[in-house]
């Protein structure tokens, strides 16, 4: 039996089938026509699903293997960051090993770019890309999940309860404990949801949950042999910023944010086509365990991420807007005084336009998650700079 059936990516010889089902799929050719050409979609609807159905054919004719599938997927990565990325650089993939695979634990920042980034790095690097956890609640389209199973997602369902969500929590650990050893690495992010504040913390029900699947070995030996990898991903510009600070404002300030249908997909197309400016991916070294405390391994993991994070100029231009506007918001930090400020006039011109164009009553909240990668780093006395503090719940994705 196939145990992992109904979570896993879809295997080699599926993925023809699912092409051409989803080439026959009038939804899924009116969802790609109209995001590809919204404005002539609107004026000419059958000439555009006509011609990109046409042109998916001929683009996926050969395809029958998941690696030819992520072939076609790299030329469209290309393309969308020529586009949306001024520049893209990496650090620390000499930390990896060829021959080892690993779990890799990354902040989360854009729902679907920051696993596509780091896929995007190791396959020209010439690593295997990796199976890539997504939540249930973005796979509202059957089309949808065919997708993401064909791009080597495999599912996260967060919606049960009970002893379901423990069945299916030891499931989602067996397969992750699966993958690795049958040598292919996995991404997870550290926590659900997109940090929308910018504090980047891994929540410690992540860690156990990893563990289920060989739990009578204690937490730490089930994650060591895992070897987890953690990963900091860096962006100067996020396309959702204001879409984020709207919510935090709405939770902090009304009490609560109301998502509707649409919610998700404008922030995974805002997130893929925004303008994003320098992107960074930072990959640690394996985490190595010494107990079976959930926080301290969690400890670990958010030591890699906030140290390797690289700071961008928006990141230091927020914090110095913030403490003229609001330094209440801004808790002790020590920054080195060696530290050299990054600056850019470009990108303070752009932020500035950014920030002039947002609402003004959610303009603190939008500096604030631009400044808290730099209060998380340099903390005065290294201690947690948000400990204490009510943080606002936005883990529903």
């Amino acid at each position: 039996m196939d145990q992992f059936k109904d979570i896993r990516p879809y295997h080699d010889d599926e993925v023809r089938p699912i092409i051409d089902g989803l080439l026959a799929n009038p939804e899924f050719i009116r969802s790609i026509a109209g995001f590809s050409f919204p404005k002539v979609y609107r004026l000419l609807p059958a000439l555009v699903c006509w011609l990109t159905k046409r042109k998916l054919t001929a683009q996926l004719e050969h395809v029958n293997s998941v690696k030819s599938m992520q072939g076609i997927i790299a030329l469209y990565m290309d393309q969308m960051i020529e586009k949306t990325a001024s520049n893209l650089t990496h650090s620390g993939l000499e930390n990896l090993s060829r021959d080892k695979p690993c779990l890799f634990i990354s902040n989360h920042r854009d729902i679907a770019m920051d696993p596509a980034f780091v896929n995007y790095m190791l396959y020209h690097a010439g690593f295997e890309t990796v199976d890539i956890a997504i939540g249930d609640n973005l796979l509202k389209r059957p089309f949808v999940t065919d997708l993401m199973r064909l791009n080597k997602s495999f599912i996260v369902r967060r919606s049960l309860k009970g002893r379901e969500l423990l069945k299916s929590s030891k499931q989602l650990s067996e397969y992750i404990h699966h993958c690795i050893e049958t040598n292919r690495s996995a991404w997870i992010a550290q926590r659900e949801g997109r940090a929308k504040d910018g504090v980047d913390r891994t929540d410690t029900a992540l860690l156990k949950m990893l563990s289920l699947a060989k739990r009578e070995l204690g937490l730490q030996e089930s994650l060591n042999s895992l070897q987890i990898v953690p990963v900091a991903i860096s962006y100067e510009f996020d396309p959702c910023d204001t879409l984020k600070a709207d919510e935090l404002y709405q939770k902090a300030e009304l009490g609560s944010y109301q998502k509707d249908e649409q919610s998700d997909i404008h922030s995974i197309v805002t997130g893929m086509i925004g303008f994003k400016g320098h992107v960074h991916v930072s990959f640690g070294v394996p985490v190595q365990l010494t107990s079976d405390a959930a926080e301290d391994a969690a400890a670990q993991i958010d030591a890699q991420i906030i140290h390797n994070y690289l700071l961008q100029p928006t990141n230091f231009l927020a914090l110095e807007k913030l403490r003229e506007c609001d330094p209440a918001r801004v808790p002790p930090i020590a920054l080195p005084p060696d530290l050299v400020v990054p600056v850019n006039r470009e990108s303070a011109e752009k932020f500035e336009a950014r920030l002039t164009a947002a609402d003004p009553k959610i303009r603190s909240y939008l500096l604030q998650m631009y400044a808290n990668p730099v209060i998380s780093r340099y903390a005065a006395g290294n201690a947690d700079p948000f400990a204490g503090q009510v943080m606002i719940d936005t883990t529903e994705e």
